[in-house]
């Protein structure tokens, strides 16, 4: 077969024809698969979007719950440490109530030691040989006391008068526990102050 060719005009190859149907045909297929790969990498990205969302909500909501816990828990130790204070102060006045009733204990025991010794006489540092004794009280006396105190014969050294009962101390009224709305505050040097919390 003989082909004529004119130098202005292209050759036409049959062969290259065909190739460029195959080539048609194929485009799409390739297209098709490139945006089937591009859609799929889209979803990849927002699966992976959504789950990196849905943890970072989960971890910003626990870390609110964990901010309102740790304010809860300042209010908490205000608490703790009102109370605490309250125990302190009853404890406190409970030890001063119990100090101020030693110290009365022991002036009263004093006191009665001291009239002991003024009336017991030592003469000239001669030693007591025995104690006093108390006298016997019996009927008979008990009948006489009311004639023996309207007479004379009340000085006389017969009739003992007994030493006044001791009077019973009532220890001061300890102060009331400070409301739990103030905080007690002891500063080094020993003063104690309240201040009012919100």
């Amino acid at each position: 077969m003989t082909t004529i060719s004119e130098p202005d005009m292209p050759a036409i190859d049959v062969g290259n024809h065909e190739r460029r149907e195959q080539d048609a045909i194929e485009r799409p297929s390739k297209t098709k698969a490139i945006g089937i790969l591009i859609a799929s990498g889209a979803l990849l990205i927002t699966a992976v979007n959504m789950a990196a969302a849905i943890y970072l909500y989960r971890g910003i909501s626990d870390l609110r719950f964990v901010e309102a816990r740790l304010a809860q828990l300042g209010a908490f130790e205000q608490r703790i440490a009102a109370r605490l204070d309250t125990v302190n102060n009853g404890f406190q006045s409970r030890f001063e109530k119990l100090d101020s009733q030693l110290q009365g204990s022991f002036n009263e025991i004093n006191g009665n030691i001291a009239r002991l010794a003024k009336s017991i006489p030592v003469a000239g540092g001669e030693a007591v040989s025995s104690a006093a004794e108390p006298p016997e009280i019996t009927t008979s006396t008990l009948a006489e006391a009311p004639e023996a105190l309207e007479g004379d014969s009340a000085s006389e050294p017969n009739v003992i008068e007994a030493p006044p009962a001791p009077r019973k101390r009532t220890a001061p009224a300890a102060p009331p526990p400070p409301s739990s709305n103030y905080q007690r505050v002891e500063q080094p040097d020993g003063k104690v102050y309240y201040r009012r919390i919100n």
